[in-house]
């Protein structure tokens, strides 16, 4: 019997597991390419070893009072989102898009992961990182897929850059 249950809560973990793995994979495949500005941080951490944290810049300037909702962002011709203001279930404008949030314990706003790994000794490589590069789906569910600089070439090792114009159109 407790072979059974044992057997049973395996699969449910893995099955829950492999949708959510799945459900991911599907917005980083079909969400639109936008960038989100980046405010500085440290990136590195001695228990975790080469990582940067991330925060955002752009939500300062629409400060959500819900622990969780959605933004409401314009998308400018480079993918550069600007927040426009918290969404309240009111139709989108054509240009218009949702960005989901929640607020932490110590009322900072995340917006997806707060935290981009990278290889030990690559920080020079997104030190001057000045977006974070998201796959957002038309429900506000955002994944990070990776670090910008200014001028939009990847951050990182150049062997593993993309170019901008390989990106999937919007």
């Amino acid at each position: 019997m407790k072979s059974l249950v044992f057997c049973i809560a395996t699969l449910a973990i893995f099955g829950v597991t492999n949708g959510m793995i799945a459900h991911k994979e599907t917005v980083i495949r079909n969400g639109i390419t936008m960038y989100v500005e980046l405010a500085p941080v440290d990136p590195r951490s001695l228990m975790q070893g080469d990582y940067m944290a991330l925060r955002y810049a752009g939500p300062g300037v629409v400060r959500p009072t819900e622990r969780r909702g959605k933004f409401v962002v314009q998308v400018d011709g480079n993918h550069v989102a600007s927040f426009i203001r918290i969404h309240n279930g009111e139709a989108l404008a054509a240009d218009e898009h949702l960005l989901r949030y929640s607020r932490g314990r110590r009322g900072r706003t995340r917006i997806g992961t707060d935290a981009f790994f990278f290889q030990e000794g690559h920080g020079a490589h997104y030190a001057n990182a000045k977006y974070g590069e998201l796959r957002v789906a038309a429900s506000g569910e955002s994944v990070l897929v990776g670090l910008r600089h200014a001028d939009f070439s990847a951050a990182g090792p150049k062997s593993s850059a993309t170019p901008l114009e390989d990106l999937p159109s919007t």
